[in-house]
């Protein structure tokens, strides 16, 4: 129960920034991604915020046993390969294009804007064919 409760805190406090930096305005990203025409480069300050924060407190997190769960879950595996390559410049390339991510993009299911619920339901079809090796 309290993990859900966190849960939903979590998410909800996430979204609230999310809405607050713009992050859910696919014009502004895509300004933000157009540095040799037009730039827009107030997320920046989105970025260093976040950059920094993680910066600063990841050691500290990291340290701690988590309140919640038993352990943290944190990725293991360290080189880079041609599976997180692909997956980064997909991201990329979507993002780029689309001028949204996952996150955002499920904030902005409540406009009920239909490039969010198709891309929304390409995401999960996505992640159903996906298949780790």
């Amino acid at each position: 129960m309290i993990v859900n409760l966190v849960g939903l805190i979590s998410g909800v406090l996430f979204a609230i920034g999310l809405v607050i930096s713009g992050m859910v305005n696919p014009n502004k990203v895509k300004g933000f991604l157009d540095i040799f025409g037009q730039w827009d480069p107030s997320l920046l300050f989105v970025m260093g915020g976040a950059v920094g924060f993680n910066f600063i407190s990841f050691k500290y997190i990291q340290a701690r046993k988590p309140m919640c769960v038993p352990d943290h879950f944190l990725p293991t595996k360290t080189e880079l390969d041609k599976n997180l390559i692909a997956g980064a410049a997909l991201f990329g390339i979507g993002w780029g294009l689309i001028g949204i991510c996952p996150g955002p993009a499920i904030v902005n299911f409540v406009t009920l804007d239909t490039s969010i619920f198709l891309f929304i339901i390409s995401m999960f079809v996505g992640m159903k064919l996906y298949r780790p090796s």
